[in-house]
C-alpha cells in the first residue's frame, strides 16, 4: 500500500489530519482509512483524472514573468483535502462575522465622523499616510453602511493549533472561484467519498453573492442589472471574473462597455443602453474613474464615481474599503472590534509590531533574523522577507526599507503553520498551508462560506501558499464531528 499513516511525521507541526504515532484526527478517520487502501496505480488514476478534470473546466490562473510575459497554467491541485470539524468551524465562522461587522463600522467613521481618531484609540497619523484612505469618498453614505461587502481573510493555525487570523483582505479578495471549481474536481475523482460522509456544501456561493448584490441595488426593482466590471483577459484574475459572471447570469463587462449619462450608468447593448443597478467590480480604486481620481486609466468609466456618490448606481466593493486592506491598520483589529462592538476579539491577530512606533521599530531591527517583515499594502506574498530564510544582505536591505518608511512595516515572528498531507508522486508528506473564507455581508445578512480556499505551499519547508510563487491547493472539507 503506497501510504502509510504510521511513517508520516509532520514534526513540530499542528497536522490537519493527523497525530502523533499517525493517528487520524477523529473527523478525518473515514477519508484515512480510504486513502490508506489505496495502491499504487489508484492513486495515479485518481491524480490523473483530477488533471484531466481541470483540464476540461479549463480552470487556470495567470502568472507573470519577465521573460515569458503573461502566461496561463492549469490550476495546481493536490487530491487529498484539509478537513476541519463542524464544531470547530462554527466559532471560526462567528469570529468573521464579528471581524467584518467592526471594520466596516470603521471604514465608515473614517469616512464621517472620525471619531476612533478623536478618541485616540487609532493614531491620525497612520490616516494622514494611509495610500487606500480616499479623499473623493469622505461623506459618502453607501447602502445600510457596507463599504466591504465581500472580505476574504486569511487564517493561519500555529504549532499548539490555535487559529489566528493573519490578514484581511477588503478591496478585491479573489480566490472563491478555485474554492468552488476545487470541489466540482473532488465530487468527479471521489464521488464515492461524497456519498459515504457529510461533507458540508459550497456550491451555494453563486447564489449567496447574487442576493447580496441584489440587496445593494439603489433601485427596488424585481431582477437589478447586475454586471461584473473587469480589466481584461491579461488580468491574473480573468478566470474568476468570467467564472461569477457565468455563475450569477451577469454580465462580464469592461470599462468600455459602460457608459454614464446624467449620473446614471448604462451598458451598452446591441439593441441600446441599458441602465446598470449594481457593478461587482474587480478593478481597484484608482483605476475606476478616470474623472473621479484623476488618473489616465483606460480601464475604468468616467463619470462612475459620481454616479455612485449621486446614489444611482452600487459598486461592490466600495470605493475607499481598502483604507481598512492595510497590514499596520490590521494590527489595531482587536482594539477596533473592542472599540465599536464592545466585544473582545473571537479569533485573535498574529502578535504584530509596528514599525512606525520606534521602540518596536527598534525591537524589529535587533530581531530581523527572527522575523517576518511585510510591507503594508503588498500581496501575493510580494515585498516581504522572512528573517530566518533572508542572507545578511537582504536583512541589511530590509533595515534600510525600515528606516526611511517605518510606517509602511510591520514585524511578525515566524509562525509554525499547520502542515497537511500532500502527495509528492505516489507518497504523502507534509507541506505548510492556511485558508481564505469569504464573507458576504449586505447590512441585514452576513454569510460565511463553509470552509473556504485552502493554499499550499508545494515547495518542501516552505511557508509561501500563493500559486504565483509555486503554491497549490486542496478542497476544505467542514464534516461533523
Amino acid at each position: 500500500m503506497a501510504i502509510r499513516w504510521g511513517s508520516y511525521k509532520s514534526k513540530d507541526f499542528y497536522d490537519e489530519l493527523i497525530r502523533v504515532a499517525g493517528k487520524p484526527r477523529p473527523v478525518a478517520n473515514t477519508l484515512c482509512r480510504y486513502l490508506s487502501d489505496l495502491k499504487d496505480r489508484d492513486i495515479e488514476e485518481y491524480k490523473t483524472a483530477a488533471e484531466l478534470a481541470i483540464q476540461v473546466m479549463g480552470i487556470t490562473f495567470t502568472v507573470y514573468s519577465e521573460e515569458e510575459g503573461s502566461i496561463d497554467r492549469a490550476w495546481p491541485f493536490d487530491i487529498i483535502p484539509r478537513v476541519i470539524p463542524r464544531s470547530e468551524w462554527k466559532q471560526i465562522e462567528k469570529g468573521l462575522v464579528q471581524r467584518v461587522k467592526a471594520l466596516n463600522l470603521f471604514i465608515d467613521d473614517l469616512y464621517h465622523k472620525q471619531q476612533i481618531v478623536k478618541d485616540k484609540v487609532f493614531p491620525a497619523e497612520l490616516l494622514q499616510d494611509s495610500v487606500n484612505f480616499r479623499k473623493q469618498c469622505v461623506g459618502v453614505k453607501p447602502p445600510k453602511g457596507i463599504w466591504a461587502h465581500i472580505c476574504g481573510s486569511d487564517l493561519v493555525r500555529d504549532k499548539d493549533g490555535t487559529v489566528y487570523v493573519l490578514e484581511d483582505n477588503l478591496r478585491v479578495p479573489s480566490g472563491v472561484s478555485y474554492m468552488l471549481e476545487n470541489r466540482l474536481v473532488m465530487k468527479r475523482v471521489f464521488p464515492d467519498l461524497f456519498e459515504e460522509s457529510n461533507i458540508l456544501p459550497v456550491d451555494d456561493y453563486p447564489s449567496q453573492l447574487h442576493d447580496m448584490l441584489t440587496a445593494m441595488s439603489p433601485r427596488k426593482v424585481k431582477q437589478p442589472e447586475i454586471v461584473v466590471l473587469t480589466p481584461g483577459i491579461y488580468n491574473s484574475a480573468y478566470f474568476e471574473h468570467a467564472y461569477l459572471a457565468q455563475q450569477m447570469g451577469a454580465e462580464l463587462v469592461e470599462g468600455r462597455d459602460l457608459v454614464v449619462e446624467k449620473d446614471i450608468v448604462y451598458m451598452r447593448t446591441i439593441s441600446g443602453l441599458s441602465r446598470v443597478d449594481v457593478i461587482y467590480r474587480r478593478i481597484d480604486d484608482l483605476f475606476l474613474d478616470p474623472a473621479g481620481f484623476g488618473t489616465d486609466s483606460m480601464l475604468g468609466v468616467p463619470g462612475l464615481l459620481k454616479a455612485w456618490k449621486a446614489g444611482n448606481v452600487a459598486l461592490v466593493n466600495a470605493p475607499g474599503a481598502g483604507v481598512a486592506d492595510d497590514k499596520v491598520v490590521y494590527s489595531y483589529v482587536p482594539e477596533i472590534i473592542k472599540y465599536y462592538l464592545g466585544e473582545e476579539p473571537k479569533i485573535p491577530n498574529v502578535p504584530t509590531y509596528r514599525c512606525f512606533n520606534k521602540k518596536e521599530r527598534d525591537h524589529v531591527i535587533a530581531n530581523i533574523d527572527k522575523l517576518v517583515i511585510k510591507p503594508a499594502n503588498e500581496s501575493g506574498g510580494y515585498g516581504m522577507l522572512i528573517g530566518p530564510q533572508a542572507s545578511k544582505k537582504e536583512r541589511d536591505h530590509f533595515v534600510r526599507l525600515i528606516r526611511r518608511d517605518p510606517r509602511n512595516y510591520i514585524g511578525q515572528p515566524l509562525l509554525a503553520l499547520s502542515t497537511a498531507p500532500t502527495l509528492v508522486g505516489n507518497r504523502v508528506e507534509p507541506r505548510h498551508l492556511d485558508l481564505r473564507p469569504f464573507i458576504l455581508s449586505s447590512g441585514d445578512h452576513t454569510y460565511v462560506t463553509t470552509g473556504g480556499l485552502t493554499r499550499v505551499a508545494l515547495r518542501k519547508g516552505s511557508t509561501v501558499v500563493n500559486s504565483s510563487q509555486g503554491g497549490g491547493s486542496k478542497d476544505t472539507w467542514i464534516m461533523e464531528d
